[in-house]
């Protein structure tokens, strides 16, 4: 799940998008063109999920969170009786979770005592508490910082570490 209101003229998400774009059994699916006006086909997102085995949320960090079309989609999709609670089949139950953002800010500016106060990993609790909620595994996210001052070769590097954490792992059976 791919949200960001640049769209195309985001070098650092395009650089992380086609990594990884082009693996077989990857869909990517950009909410924010699928859905400009906010309003999200929840029957067609919930297919999508079940799906999935490994759910990713890409996004910009804006102000210190998701963008509103990912919010969107997060509010409209994980619906009471699906998604958790009563009636729920735990559709999500099991699946992985992961997080991949970017930051204008650098990783030094994202730690207790830098410029915004907080690690990063803590901006990501309520979403560790959502993977929690609906049985998911929250996995390492990817977090890449100072994009603005990142090169092109730079990017293709980072893009190469994504592709990598990304990859399939084959399954140990003894």
């Amino acid at each position: 799940m791919y949200a960001n209101p640049r769209g195309p003229a985001s070098r650092a998400n395009a650089a992380l998008l086609g990594a990884v774009a082009a693996r077989a059994g990857i869909e990517i699916r950009d909410l924010t063109t699928l859905y400009p006006d906010g309003v999200v086909d929840v029957d067609v997102e919930q297919d999508a999920l079940e799906r999935a085995d490994h759910i990713v949320l890409q996004y910009p960090t804006y102000w210190y969170s998701m963008p509103g079309a990912m919010k969107a989609w997060l509010d409209q999709v994980m619906t009471p009786g699906w998604a958790y609670g009563p009636g729920s089949a735990g559709v999500l139950a099991g699946k992985t979770l992961r997080v991949t953002t970017t930051t204008g800010g650098t990783a030094e500016g994202y730690q207790p005592g830098g410029l915004h106060g907080f690690a990063y990993a803590d901006l990501l609790t309520p979403l560790r508490a959502t993977a929690r909620r609906l049985g998911m595994e929250f996995v390492e996210p990817f977090v890449l910082h100072g994009v603005r001052d990142l090169s092109d070769d730079d990017l293709a590097a980072a893009g190469e570490r994504y592709a990598e954490l990304t990859a399939p792992r084959p399954a140990l059976t003894a």
